[in-house]
C-alpha cells in the first residue's frame, strides 16, 4: 500500500519530469544547481540533488518556500523516493516514445509555460517583496488605521428583568459580581470565569452591548438591558486603546499582498502590450450582490472592516 501512495505521488508529478526528458536532458551536469546544494541519489547516471527534492515537498504543500529540510528526516526520504519513481517512470515513458505523441507534446508545453510563469513571477516578487517594503506598508497601515477603545468587562446574564433587577441590588450592597455571576448566571461560557469577557471593542459585540456599553465608565454597572440571551448586567472593568498589531504578525497578511499587487501590475501591463482575441462569448453576469474577488486576492490588512458576523458576548476577542 506504501508503494501505491508513493507511486500515485509520482504519476501526479511525470509530466514535468517528462518536460526534463524530452529537452534530451539525459545526464544531469554534475554541479550542483544551487550553491551549497548536496547530491542525494543517482538514478541511471542522473544525478538527484537536494533542491529537487525540497522542490518536491514545496509543490506538496509540506514545507513553505525557502523553509530548510533536513536530508535526514523521514518527509526528505519519502519524497526523495517519490522523485526517484517520477524519474524512473520519464525515463520509460521516454523510452516507449510517449513524448513524441502530439497529446503528451501539447501537455509538456502547457507544464513548460507553467513552469516559466512562475519563474517569472518569482523572480519579480523577489525583488519586489522586500523587507524594506514591508515595514514601508506597514508603517503606512498604521497611520491610516484608527485605533478603536477596548473595554474589559463582566457580566450577568439571566431570564428576567425582575430576577437582574435583584442582582442589582445585592450588588449595591457590596456583593461580589464574581461570586453572583458563578451562582445566578445562565450564560455557561462566562459564569465559571466570573463572567469574564476580557478585552473587547464595541463593534464586534451585538448591537445592545454597543448601545448600552457606548458612554460607559470604568467602573460603572450597566443594566439591566434585555439581549438575545436574556437580562444582562455588565460592570466594566476597565478601558483602554487598542494595541495596533505588530509588524511581525501583519507580515505574512503583508506578503501577500504586495506579491498580489506584483502578480496584478505584471499582467495588466503584459495584457495592455497584447493582442487578445476571445473566440467564445462573454460569460453570463452574475445577480447583483454576487460579484467574488479573485481566488488569488489576498485578505484586507489590517484595519479594514470585518466581513463576518459579530461573535457571541461569551466569545470576547481578547484576553
Amino acid at each position: 500500500m506504501k508503494t501505491s501512495f508513493r507511486l500515485m505521488g509520482a504519476l501526479g508529478a511525470m509530466a514535468c519530469a517528462l518536460l526534463i526528458a524530452s529537452c534530451g536532458q539525459n545526464k544531469v551536469a554534475e554541479k550542483p544547481p544551487e550553491p551549497g546544494d548536496t547530491a542525494v541519489a543517482r538514478v541511471n547516471g542522473q544525478v538527484i540533488w537536494a533542491s529537487d527534492v525540497k522542490r518536491e515537498a514545496v509543490a506538496q504543500g509540506l514545507i513553505s518556500e525557502g523553509e530548510p529540510l533536513d536530508i535526514s528526516s523521514e518527509v526528505f526520504r519519502q519524497r526523495l523516493d517519490e522523485v526517484i519513481d517520477q524519474k524512473l517512470l520519464a525515463a520509460e515513458a521516454t523510452k516507449r516514445k510517449l513524448d513524441k505523441d502530439p497529446l503528451a507534446q501539447r501537455r509538456l508545453a502547457a507544464a513548460r509555460e507553467r513552469i516559466l510563469g512562475d519563474m517569472l513571477v518569482e523572480g519579480v516578487v523577489e525583488k519586489a517583496v522586500t523587507d524594506d517594503a514591508i515595514r514601508k506598508l506597514y508603517a503606512e497601515q498604521q497611520k491610516l488605521s484608527k485605533r478603536s477603545e477596548e473595554i474589559r468587562a463582566r457580566q450577568i446574564i439571566v431570564g428576567s428583568q425582575a430576577e437582574a433587577e435583584s442582582i442589582k441590588k445585592l450588588l449595591a450592597t457590596g456583593a461580589s459580581f464574581d461570586a453572583l455571576a458563578m451562582e445566578r448566571s445562565t450564560d455557561q461560557a462566562t459564569r465559571f470565569n466570573g463572567g469574564d469577557l476580557g478585552y473587547f471593542t464595541l463593534d464586534v459585540m451585538p448591537e445592545a452591548y454597543g448601545v448600552a456599553l457606548k458612554d460607559a465608565q470604568k467602573g460603572a454597572l450597566v443594566g439591566p438591558f434585555a439581549a438575545e440571551g436574556g437580562w444582562v448586567l455588565v460592570r466594566v472593568e476597565d478601558k483602554r486603546v487598542e494595541e495596533p498589531i505588530t509588524l511581525e504578525a501583519a507580515r505574512p497578511q503583508i506578503i501577500r499582498f504586495l506579491t498580489y499587487d506584483q502578480v496584478r501590475d505584471i499582467l495588466e501591463k503584459l495584457r495592455g502590450s497584447a493582442k487578445v482575441e476571445m473566440m467564445i462569448g462573454k460569460s453570463q453576469e452574475l445577480p447583483a450582490g454576487s460579484a467574488q474577488e479573485p481566488a488569488s486576492a489576498p485578505p484586507e490588512l489590517e484595519g479594514a472592516a470585518p466581513a463576518s458576523a459579530p461573535p457571541a458576548p461569551a466569545q470576547p476577542a481578547k484576553k
